[in-house]
């Protein structure tokens, strides 16, 4: 997989040195790898053996890699083995809040590219950190335990919940849906739900969503400002994608701002797995959307980016409604039927006294 950047012009994946570390890293002979991007490209920037358990190795190893102001990726092997995927790995994304926003949004929309090059499979947990405390070991294992914990219920969960307890359903028919009737609400990154709340609050135009279909999880792709006629440039010709776009225009002399929610999915072009999963995930999506204060205008599905012309979305938005009602005209008589005719009543006083 290849990441686009939003100014369409930048192509980054991992150069031949981080390929060949990577094939050492399933092999178990690597502990830890630091990944940074550098002339445009993901390239290795430090890694380590194992020398202890890895508990005893990891601050001791992890604390050197960071760097103030410097977002940086940084790979961590467990000693735990997955019977598919060999070792289990902690994939941590460092992205401190003093760095440069611009960085800050490169590394964000780079890190699904790095996973999947890596290897989603592998990777059992995934923690992010904005101060070092966050990536420490009793960092991780905070993470660990808010992860175990339930997660609290939006205000549509919690009626819903309060609704089924109090609701005896007698409907057991084959026909009964009631789980898949919401759709599937798969987990949402945190640095998804920080690009989604950020679109709220007018810092980003533009945000892309993606499914892991491996890890089943929602994925930031990217998130910062794109014009009009970029737009189209930045849906992908062969798999599914979400987007927000706050559309920015004037209609009748009004300045407008509009969020538009667009799911884009390029026809039988994608399995069916991946089509089932767009579309049963988008419902929870927009749930979730909305709670993080993000009002959407309009919800639009397509299957080609060329369709999102300024047209388009103003026609989508402001439907032309047309105020002239034509009267009921009587319909043509069937044609070749002659003049009409004149028919004269007869006298028939006249006639009786001809005769």
């Amino acid at each position: 997989m290849v990441l686009k950047r939003c100014d369409n012009d930048l192509f980054i994946s991992a150069n031949d040195a981080l390929k060949k570390l990577f094939a050492k890293c399933r092999d178990g002979k690597i502990r830890i790898l630091k990944v940074s991007i550098e002339n445009e490209e993901l390239t290795p920037a430090a890694s380590s053996k194992p020398v202890n358990k890895w508990q005893d190795d990891y601050d001791k190893m992890i604390k050197p890699l960071i760097v103030e102001n410097q977002p940086a990726y940084i790979l961590y092997r467990l000693d735990s083995k997955s019977p598919d995927s060999g070792y289990d790995w902690l994939f941590i994304s460092w992205s401190p809040d003093t760095a440069p926003v611009r960085q800050k949004m490169l590394y964000a929309s780079t890190k699904a590219t790095l996973k999947q090059e890596f290897g989603t499979a592998s990777i059992k947990d995934e923690l992010h950190g904005t101060v070092p405390e966050d990536i420490t070991l009793e960092g991780y294992h905070k993470y660990k335990r808010n992860d175990a914990a339930p997660a609290p219920l939006t205000t549509a969960e919690e009626e819903l919940a309060e609704f089924r307890k109090n609701t005896v359903s007698t409907d057991y028919s084959v026909e009964t849906r009631h789980q898949t009737l919401s759709g599937v609400a798969f987990p949402v990154t945190d640095e998804a739900k920080q690009a989604i709340a950020e679109l709220g609050k007018g810092i980003h135009e533009y945000v892309q969503l993606m499914i892991d279909l491996v890890e089943k999880k929602i994925h930031l792709v990217m998130a910062c400002d794109v014009s009009l006629d970029q737009l189209p440039g930045n849906v992908p010709a062969k798999s599914g994608r979400y987007h927000l776009y706050n559309f920015k225009h004037t209609h009748e002399g009004d300045y407008m701002e509009c969020v538009v929610f667009i799911y884009s999915m390029p026809g039988y072009s994608c399995s069916i797995k991946e089509r089932m999963l767009y579309s049963s995930c988008k419902a929870p999506l927009l749930e979730l959307i909305q709670s993080l204060g993000v009002t959407i205008t309009k919800k639009l599905e397509i299957d080609d980016g060329r369709e999102l012309t300024e047209g388009f979305l103003q026609e989508e938005l402001h439907p032309k409604i047309s105020l002239h009602q034509p009267k009921f005209a009587k319909p043509k008589g069937p044609p070749g039927r002659g003049a009409k005719r004149l028919t004269k009543v007869q006298d028939l006083g006249t006639s009786e006294q001809e005769i």
